[in-house]
Parts: C-alpha cells; structure tokens; sequence
C-alpha cells in the first residue's frame, strides 16, 4: 500500500504516518518541511500548497490513496485534488463538523445542511473554508471520503487543551472546573482518528461524509478532569462551578475553560452513527490523557487557558 500523507509531522498527521507505518505501508508525506520532523522512514517531498506550483515536488507519482490532514484553503485543496486526479485511487480529506451551519442549535447528522463554500475560495472564515475544501475535493474524487472531525484529543495535541488541564492540575490547589461533571462530552482520540482514516483508504466501499468523533457521553467533563489529577500526580481538589454562575461572573467557554461549552450548545450532540457503524473504535478518557502526558506537553497556544490570577479573580466572583 502507498500512502501519500498531505501534512504528516504534526498531531493527527504524524499518527496517521506512525501507524501507516507500522502496517508496513510505503509513506510519502508532503509539506512545507517547517513544522515537525519527518519520519526518517518516509519519502518526504516539500512543498507550498498555496503557490500555483506548490506541488511540483509530487512529480508524476502515483499512490493507492492519500490522507490530506492539512487543507484549509479551498483553491489550495482543489489545486492538489486536481494535481493528484488519475493518480491517486482513494482521497481521505480531513474536514470539521464546523461546517454545519446549525450545529450549536440542533443535532446533527451526515445529512445536515452546510455553510456554502466555494471550491475556489482563498478568503473564507474556517467553516466555509471546510466546506469549499470538501467542494474542491469532490470535484476530482467523487468518491472522497470526508472526514468531518470533532474535538480531538491526544499526544502531540498542538492547540493545547488537554495540556492546560493537565498543567493546571499538576499545580494543585483548588482547580475552577467548569460546568457540571455529568456533563456529557463529545471527542476523538488522535490515535483512534487516524486508525479510522487509514482503514477507510483501503475500504472502497468507505465514501462520502461521516462525522469522526466519539458517541455523546463517551466521556463526561468530569472523568475527563478526574483523568487529569490522576495523570498529573498532583494534588488538585476540582471546583465545580455551574454554567449560569460561570457565564455571569465572566468565564469565557471554550477558550478559558478549554472543552467547556455550556449545556445550551449543541457542539456535544453530532450523530456518530454512521462512523461508529464503520468501525470507529474510542479508548477511554483515562487513555487520552495519559497518551497526552507521556509524550511530553506542548506550550499553551494563545488564547487557550487562563493565568492562575484569572482563575482567582473568577472564583472571588463567584465565592468560590
């Protein structure tokens, strides 16, 4: 088998080479050589998506399938698709469930209305992005696969969530949690992810769209925080605060608190079904963590988090 691997050295990409590599596949990856390191045991082939001759480096090659990790852009995403048309049998694109346009109101499922996104966009917000990058893939693999993923945790996770909760806990002391801790989560495991996307490039019966993440209430805020102090060794005591005292005294969901969003939004609440069905397998919260743990914390990415004196400034709010 010979993947070609769009990205390949960062997060969900390197999984998807680690263990396309360990089936004993032949990988190819492709990207710009500026983040991560490639495998040594790849072919790496270096390139700007984004330049009108940004995949010149992919020759004339062909591949039994590709694994696009990266796309963002649509006209970026349609200049590969159309590059690789005719020499790639199977085309796994990695999109979001952000391109639904009512997902924070309603449940939704494979069938749900979407943002319009043009395929030869260069300027859309990142839902219209995904959904004019699906556009642009389709146009030349009809049959693509479309891998509309949720949150995602794991090792080598670069946004930084689960290591924000895993510092803050290591620290100890009372820990603002937020929300209630039955509070239903929604999310996939990187590993889990790439182990999916890497049995749909080979399952040619595997096309169209599924929403990529684990079942509703596969994990609770809770047992994800709980995993946290246990991982962390720490001595962090979890103060749960609920979403209306939270909101009132200015807690920010999502980027404050991350994976907090309040039980109002319907993020946590995206049909599976058709994944599950597939062959989606998801490890248990515990799992996550200690895999996130293991192989070292990122830095936190701006925005993800708060300083210990935010922290203190909203539990005074609430009197806490």
């Amino acid at each position: 088998m010979r993947l070609l691997a769009i990205g390949g050295t960062s997060f969900v990409g390197r999984h998807v080479v680690a263990q396309a590599l360990d089936r004993g596949w032949e990988v190819t990856t492709f990207n710009r050589g500026v983040t991560g390191t490639p495998d040594p045991r790849v072919e790496a082939r270096h390139g700007d998506r984004y330049a009108d001759d940004g995949y010149a480096s992919l020759g004339a090659d062909t591949w039994d399938a590709v694994v696009d990790v990266s796309g963002q852009q649509p006209r970026a995403v349609q200049r590969g698709a159309q590059a690789l048309a005719g020499r790639v049998d199977r085309y796994v694109f990695v999109s979001s469930i952000s391109v639904y346009t009512d997902s924070e109101t309603v449940s939704v499922d494979e069938s749900s209305p979407v943002f319009d996104g043009a395929p030869d966009a260069t300027d859309l917000d990142y839902a219209g992005s995904k959904a004019g990058a699906e556009r642009a893939v389709l146009e030349s693999f009809p049959d693509a696969v479309l891998v509309r993923a949720g949150l995602i945790f794991g090792p080598y996770e670069n946004i930084a969530r689960i290591a924000y909760w895993l510092r803050r806990c290591a620290e100890g002391g009372a820990v603002l949690a937020p929300g209630r801790p039955e509070r239903p989560l929604q999310y996939v495991d990187a590993r889990d992810l790439a182990a999916w996307m890497l049995d749909a490039a080979v399952d040619s019966g595997a096309r169209g769209a599924y929403n990529v993440t684990g079942p509703t209430g596969h994990a609770t805020m809770g047992e994800l925080l709980e995993a946290c102090v246990t991982v962390s060794g720490g001595d962090a005591q979890l103060t749960w605060v609920d979403d209306e005292r939270l909101l009132a005294a200015g807690g920010e969901p999502w980027s404050e608190f991350p994976a907090w969003v309040p039980e109002a939004w319907r993020l946590y609440d995206v049909h599976v079904d058709r994944a599950m069905a597939s062959g989606l397998q998801t490890r248990p919260a515990l799992d996550t963590v200690q895999g996130a743990w293991d192989v070292g914390l990122v830095p936190p990415r701006p925005g993800i988090g708060m300083t210990r004196e935010r922290e203190s400034e909203l539990l005074a709010k609430i009197g806490g």
